[in-house]
């Protein structure tokens, strides 16, 4: 009984949990158990999570966020089957690589947008018409979506865009050039048109 107390409390290197956690993932992604597999990626723009249904990416987050706080509101708006599952997000990942080496200019991966609903919905949808480089104003988008008066309730799409970078919030400004809001903070919003710009 010592003898087994022992093995199980004897501290586990890191390459067997990495070994462990991989199986896991498969196994669980194979018995179609996992909802909601996520993963976190470094960027210019600091660490982002990204998080995939079956349907696509739902969630791009930022680490001012809170990336454990995001975690569980996915729990409780899609579901608590959540599992680190970077194999999942691998294509996501690889073309945010791509864009923050100037690669890429425009996402391919597929999306799911269930986390919003109706008119914020509508203006995420357009948003990526939007080309890499430009901007626009939240009036100019307002009117994109056919409802010019509509100008707050974009702002107020673009602020609670679930999937930045992906989808371009980012490209939309007050009228007159200044930044406006952003999910990710200034400096990311800087950052991103300035990597766009160059």
């Amino acid at each position: 009984m010592t003898d087994i107390t022992a093995r199980l409390s004897a501290p586990v290197d890191a390459a067997t949990l990495d070994r462990l956690h991989r199986r896991l993932e498969r196994e669980a992604e194979q018995a179609g158990l996992v909802d909601v597999a996520y993963t976190i990626v470094d960027s210019p723009v600091g660490k982002l999570l990204l998080a995939a249904t079956p349907r696509g990416l739902v969630r791009v987050a930022y680490a001012s966020e809170d990336h454990d706080r995001v975690l569980d509101t996915l729990g409780r708006q899609l579901s608590l089957r959540i599992l680190r599952a970077p194999g999942r997000l691998a294509s996501a990942a690889r073309e945010l690589d791509e864009y923050f080496a100037r690669r890429r200019q425009a996402f391919d991966v597929e999306l799911d947008l269930s986390l919003c609903h109706g008119f914020r919905q509508l203006v995420q949808r357009h948003l990526p018409q939007i080309g890499y480089g430009q901007t626009r104003s939240y009036r100019q988008v307002a009117e994109l979506v056919g409802n010019p008066r509509a100008v707050r309730a974009v702002g107020t799409a673009c602020a609670t865009n679930p999937l930045p970078v992906v989808v371009p919030c980012h490209r939309v400004l007050r009228a007159d050039g200044t930044l406006g809001g952003y999910i990710g903070g200034p400096e990311a919003k800087t950052a991103l048109l300035a990597l766009e710009a160059t």
